[in-house]
């Protein structure tokens, strides 16, 4: 069975509670537990990690090469300017998917640019929790 990371960034912890017009009334823990679910039932196991700290991010992603097939990644706002979190997506030669509950290039201006988005394969936003589901299914085929 093949392993994968889903890591949360900054204030992800706080959805279901935060901007509920955006995100939703679901609470994180819920999502998580769909997110693991859905992952089993094609297939891989699913690990999530979420942080509010940058360097916990960076730590967690350089560690996932030797545990990991792939990442799913939902960085939050670091998405858009975190460029040391770019570097070590970089340094990993495994598959990462850019992942976004909400349709980050119909918000304000800032959110409409990843510095992360040319070191993954592929970037998924708007759908919601689906767009975790659709990540999965993506990875389905690259590994």
């Amino acid at each position: 069975m093949k392993n994968i990371l889903v890591m949360l960034g900054p204030n992800l912890n706080m959805v279901g509670v935060r901007e509920k017009g955006i995100y939703g009334t679901e609470t994180a823990d819920t999502i998580n537990e769909d997110i693991k679910a859905y992952a089993k039932e094609n297939g891989f196991t699913a690990e999530i990690f979420q942080s509010n700290h940058e360097g916990s991010l960076i730590d967690k992603i350089h560690s996932a090469k030797d545990k990991f097939d792939a990442v799913v990644i939902n960085a939050g706002a670091l998405t858009h300017y975190s460029y040391a979190l770019r570097d070590a997506i970089a340094c990993i030669d495994i598959p990462f998917i850019e992942v976004h509950m909400s349709n980050i290039h119909s918000r304000e201006e800032f959110r409409h640019k990843s510095v992360i988005a040319p070191v993954c394969a592929g970037q998924i936003a708007g759908f919601g929790k689906l767009s975790y589901k659709l990540a999965i299914v993506a990875l389905k085929d690259m590994i």
